[in-house]
């Protein structure tokens, strides 16, 4: 491993810590940068750690700013999609997935931008759609780390404030990267070399994350909300072109 890995390993270390600190969608800017070093498989792999880590500080950063209900819905459907992507792990091909996901995101963000309100009027959590949501969310998530699209779909509308959005963000991916970790080792994507390296990461990352919490803390309500759409759009740009590109 060379000075370029640990350069591109500690960048993507440090978008997952700031992502679990609240700033909109960069925690998913972490594999895309890791795979310019190593496959997008093997980076994945390397970075549920840091996630799991990152989760840990994010958990205590957000104590205090989370909706149950939300969690609850989104935490059922993420089990049913994390189960469905590690029993499809051979079948479905990663680059449908990631299409599919930018594709959902682009669709949302692109109609999302188009109210002149980006912050919505607060509304209830319905179950149905939540456990659709929450389950497509484990599935993309399993697959490719790419949850926060679909996630995004079915949260933001709630009208929750910027703090509630970030920390019931946070406790739900925390879980869905914990429930993560036995099937990723069970496929070979976790490894104790892997480990090793992971523990060099989770610094920075650790970091990152109370700069990220900082960040959240300062931004105005409605520039928080039109980053997370804005963000949510480039990136799903980003997957389309993933997703088309030949393996």
């Amino acid at each position: 491993m060379d000075w370029a890995f640990w350069a591109a390993a500690i960048v993507a270390a440090i978008c997952v810590g700031m992502g679990k600190g609240g700033v909109p969608m960069v925690g998913m800017l972490g594999v895309p940068i890791l795979s310019l070093m190593i496959s997008p498989v093997a980076a994945a792999g390397l970075l549920l750690p840091i996630y799991v880590v990152s989760d840990a500080f994010g958990l205590w950063a957000y104590r205090h700013d989370w909706n149950a209900r939300v969690i609850a819905i989104m935490a059922a459907g993420m089990t049913i999609g994390v189960g469905l992507g590690w029993a499809t792990a051979s079948t479905v091909p990663e680059n449908l997935v990631t299409l599919l996901v930018g594709v959902i995101g682009l669709v949302f963000a692109g109609t999302t931008l188009l109210r002149r309100n980006l912050v919505a009027a607060p509304r209830p959590a319905h179950l149905a759609p939540g456990l659709f949501w929450g389950t497509i969310t484990g599935f993309t998530s399993f697959v490719s780390h790419a949850g926060a699209p679909p996630y995004q779909v079915y949260v933001q509308p709630l009208g929750l404030s910027k703090t509630a959005f970030a920390g019931t963000a946070t406790i739900a991916f925390a879980y869905v990267n914990a429930i993560k970790l036995v099937p990723y080792w069970f496929l070979g994507q976790i490894s104790l070399a892997s480990l090793s390296v992971a523990v060099w990461l989770a610094v920075p990352a650790a970091l990152a994350v109370f700069g990220g919490v900082a960040l959240v803390r300062v931004l105005p309500e409605r520039l928080f909300f039109r980053l997370i759409t804005w963000a949510l759009l480039l990136i799903s740009v980003r997957l389309i072109w993933q997703g088309l590109s030949p393996a």
